[in-house]
Order: structure tokens, then sequence, then C-alpha cells
């Protein structure tokens, strides 16, 4: 029998490392406690979306020195366009892989997204707004069906999918029909969406400004959220410091566009959606439960967490997002086709997402993530392009960056794990 009877308490071995808030650290000790924070996140595989930063960084400056005409402003404005369509397909994405599944469908998905909007605008002529939402919505219902056989059926992720991907495809093939191409006016809804751009300054700084004045009053309202409820909340100096790197950023982006032609309404809608959506998973129930269920499935159904419902309405996001993608792909080429949702395109979304931080084994991962991997890969065809090479040489340099991005994640879950924070 133990000293002190039954009823003795049994010692516990102190953690190896013990979990502060950062923001208590960065409150008792300024800026030495947030860089001592920063390295110790590092050290133990906290990387967030350091990596990809530094590796875009590295690929502007490589491209750069390459040819001047890179990092123009005209190029640049290019750049913001083309990654849009690939960029709505991974915001998509990163909702299942924060799952810790998987979507093989995305591409087809979007063929078939774009040929519905496509053969009810020109080939029948019915409503520019109504083709549109019959568009989203066939996303969405792909979606339904997809998720109700992985949740309920209980087929893996990765099968439903993968014959989605054929199944979606032929569907595409049987809207467009004989002719296997619908050709955009030009004129309509989503070419204009896409084609659109602002020219007046105003618009591409105002936007820089609504959107560091809403990072400030979100900040401002945690802070007081958290003071009110008693846990650690982030000093003024380091709201102070964030909010000017992202001035910095948002204003600089915006003084360069505004060096071609303006603001590009593609764009906006872009970084509208991952705002949006990014408020969806962090700041609501619904988004924790995604994280909670990417991270341990078995505890968020001990937590009484509708597992089926959140599979299902992550594959509905990630199919709708798809087909939104798809509309602004078709709308990029002025056409719906046969190879629509073809090709490369299925690999890009999945390595945006990933590249920009997702990872692979769930529950960690941000929608700004499908902003930075879609800026890389797109980074990375744009500087080849002007370099004259070969597809094939893009394909295998996205594809070595794409395991680089796996394996800087597998090594960080590892480091993670070994110090006790996975």
């Amino acid at each position: 029998m133990p000293k002190g009877g039954v009823n003795a308490p049994v010692p516990v071995a102190p953690s190896a490392t013990p979990v502060v808030d950062p923001r208590l650290i960065v409150r008792q000790e300024g800026l030495k406690g947030y860089l001592g924070e920063f390295r110790r996140r590092v050290s133990s595989g906290e990387l967030g979306s350091l990596p990809v930063v530094l590796a875009l960084i590295v690929i502007w400056a490589v491209f750069g020195s390459l040819d001047s005409t890179f990092l123009s402003a005209q190029n640049l404005s290019n750049l913001s366009q083309q990654i849009v369509g690939t960029g709505m397909i991974a915001i998509g994405v990163v909702f299942v892989l924060l799952l810790g599944e998987i979507d093989l469908s995305v591409g087809s998905v979007s063929g078939l997204c774009a040929a519905i909007y496509a053969v009810l605008d020109v080939t029948h002529g019915v409503n520019q707004w109504v083709a549109l939402l019959s568009a989203v919505v066939g996303g969405a219902v792909v979606g339904l069906i997809q998720g109700l056989f992985f949740a309920k059926v209980g087929v893996p992720a990765f099968v439903v999918t993968l014959a989605g991907n054929l199944g979606w495809n032929g569907a595409m093939l049987q809207v467009l029909g004989a002719s296997g191409t619908v050709n955009l006016p030009g004129t309509d809804i989503v070419s204009r969406l896409y084609s659109t751009i602002y020219s007046q300054q105003i618009a591409a700084y105002g936007a820089a400004a609504v959107g560091v004045l809403l990072f400030v009053a979100a900040s401002l309202a945690d802070t007081r959220r958290r003071r009110a409820a008693g846990v650690p909340y982030r000093p003024v100096a380091d709201l102070v410091l964030r909010t000017t790197v992202l001035a910095v950023v948002a204003f600089l982006a915006a003084y360069t566009l505004n060096q071609y032609k303006g603001l590009p309404l593609a764009l906006l809608i872009f970084l509208i959606f991952i705002v949006v959506l990014d408020f969806v998973l962090r700041r609501t129930t619904y988004g924790r439960q995604i994280f909670a269920l990417g991270g341990n499935i078995e505890g968020a159904r001990r937590a009484g967490i509708n597992i089926s419902w959140i599979r299902i309405s992550v594959f509905i996001i990630c199919s709708t997002m798809a087909g939104i993608g798809g509309l602004f792909l078709a709308a990029q080429i002025q056409s719906a086709s046969q190879t629509s949702g073809g090709g490369n395109l299925l690999m890009n979304a999945i390595a945006a997402a990933v590249i920009g931080g997702t990872s692979l084994f769930g529950g960690r991962g941000k929608t700004w993530s499908a902003l930075l991997g879609a800026l890389v890969i797109g980074s990375i065809q744009s500087g080849m392009n002007i370099e004259g090479l070969s597809n094939a040489i893009q394909f295998m340099i996205t594809g070595a960056v794409l395991l680089a991005a796996v394996v800087v994640d597998s090594l960080a879950r590892r480091t993670q794990k070994a110090a006790g924070r996975a």
C-alpha cells in the first residue's frame, strides 16, 4: 500500500514543456517575451506561415533577378487575377484538409459548374444570375452527395471523391453536348466579375484601409473579451506591431496595383471570401468544431459534436468553392470546354492549400493558406513562363515544392509531438 493510505495523491511528473499563453509572456516581458515566444514556437514545430512566406520571398527574389519584368506592376497585377480561380478552389480544399481528409473531385466539379453556367447562359438564354446561382447550387449538391456517402455510408473520402472525379467529369461532357465547347461572350456577369478593374486609386487604397481597420477592430474586440473574462490578452505594443506589418503589406500591394490598372474585382472577391470564411473557422462554434474533429475525432465525438453534419457540411463548402473557382477559370479563358477542370488544376488546388501551411494530418490550417499557396504556385508558373521554360520543367518544380511543403509539415508535426504539443 502506498505511503499515506489508499487515498494519497499520486505525484505527477511536471511537463517538460509547460504551456504558457503567449499573450501573458508578451505582456509581462514586452519585446523580449515576444521574441522568446517566437523562438519557442519555431523550436517546437509551430511554424505557421513562416516557411511559405520565406519561400515566396526567395521565389520573387530569384525570378526578379533573372528578369526585371517579373516584379513589374503589370506582371504582379496579372498574377493577382490569375490565381483567383485556383485560390477559390484551394479555400474549399483547406476545409477538407482540416478534417484530415482529401477531395480529389474538385477539378471535375469546377469544370461541371462552369459547363452548367455556360450552357444555361449561352445555349439556353437563361437569366445570367439564375445561371450563376444554378452553377453554384450544382456544386453544393455535388458536395452533399459526396458528403453523404462519406459520413453516412462510411465510404472513405479518397474513394468517394476519386469516383466523383471520374463521374462529374462525365457529367460535364454530357452537359456540354456534342460541340464540347461553349464560348462566353465576354459581357456576361461571370466575365465581368473576373475582368473588371477599378482604375481609381482610391479603390485599392480604400480596400487596404478597410482591411487594416477591420483587423484592428477585431483585435480590440478580442482584447476586450479576454480582459473581461480575466484571461491573457495581447498588449497594445503587440497590436501596434501586427497592425503596422499588415498596413505596410496592404498599402504596398495597393500601390503596386495602382501602378498598372488598379484593383481587380476578382482579387477583391477572393479576399472577401478568405476573410469571411476565416471568421467562420476561427470565430464561430462551427469552425471550432471543424478543428476539434480534425485534431481528435474521438474527443470530438465525446464532446457531443455532430460528426456526420460537420463532415457533410465541409464537403458541401469544398464543392461549392470548387464551383465558384471553376466559374472564374472559365471567365479567364472565356469558355467552358471538355478540358475544363482538367490538366494540373486538381494538383495545383491541393498544392496551394498544403504549400500555404494547411496540414495534411488535419486540425491545423487557415483560409489564408489558399492565398499564400496560390501565390507561390502562380509565381513559379509566371516566372518560368517569362523564362520560357517548358511545362515539363514547371510540373517538376511545382511537384518538388509540394513535396518540400509536406516534408516541412511532417517534420513540424514530429517536433510538436516531441515537445508534447501535438
